[in-house]
C-alpha cells in the first residue's frame, strides 16, 4: 500500500472525499483486507480522540472573548509613543569620547615608560667594557681585554710558521 492510498483512506475516514471518490474507496475496502484494516484502525483512533477529549466550558462567550482582545489592541494603539531619549549635551558627548581615549593614552604611556625602563636596564646589564691593543699596525694581531670578566683574547690573523704547522706526513700520528 502506497502513501497516496493511505492518505485517501484517511480522507475517507474524515469525510473529506467527494461522493464518487467515496464510492471508489468503499469498493476498494470490500476487495482489500489491508485497506479495510487501516480504515478500521483510523476510525478507532478518531473515536478514541473524540471520546478522550474533555469539553472545556469558557466562562465567556466566544464573541466576548475576541472583543476583549480587540479592545486591548485598540487601547495599545491609542497610547502615545514613549518619548525619545533626551539628547546629550556637548560636555556629555565629549565625555563619552574622551574617557576611552584618555584610558588608551594612559595605557600607551605606561607601556612606553615600561619599555624604556626595560631597554635602559638591558643596555646596562649587557654592556661590554673592553680594551683592545694593537701596538703594531701591520702585525696582524689583535688583543681583546675584558677586565670585568677577567678575559683576555689574542687573535692572530696570519698563519704561524713553525714546526707544528708544516704539513709533513711523518709528523702525523
Amino acid at each position: 500500500m502506497n502513501t497516496e492510498l493511505q492518505l485517501k483512506l484517511q480522507s475517507y475516514v474524515d469525510g473529506e472525499l467527494s461522493a464518487s471518490e467515496s464510492r471508489q474507496i468503499a469498493d476498494l475496502l470490500a476487495r482489500d483486507a489491508e485497506a479495510a484494516a487501516l480504515v478500521q484502525q483510523l476510525q478507532n483512533t478518531k473515536s478514541a480522540f473524540a471520546n478522550g477529549e474533555l469539553e472545556v466550558k469558557l466562562p465567556e462567550s466566544r464573541e466576548f472573548y475576541w472583543s476583549k482582545i480587540s479592545r486591548e489592541i485598540e487601547r495599545e494603539n491609542r497610547q502615545p509613543v514613549a518619548a525619545a531619549e533626551p539628547s546629550l549635551s556637548l560636555w556629555q558627548s565629549l565625555q563619552r569620547l574622551l574617557i576611552p581615549a584618555g584610558a588608551f593614552a594612559a595605557l600607551t604611556l605606561i607601556g612606553l615608560v615600561g619599555l624604556f625602563a626595560l631597554r635602559t636596564t638591558n643596555q646596562d646589564s649587557f654592556s661590554v667594557h673592553y680594551e683592545s691593543d694593537n701596538a703594531v699596525a701591520d702585525a696582524d694581531a689583535f688583543t681583546y681585554n675584558d677586565e670585568e670578566n677577567g678575559t683576555t683574547f689574542i687573535w692572530f690573523s696570519y698563519p704561524s710558521e713553525n714546526e707544528f704547522t708544516e704539513s709533513d706526513d711523518s709528523l702525523i700520528l
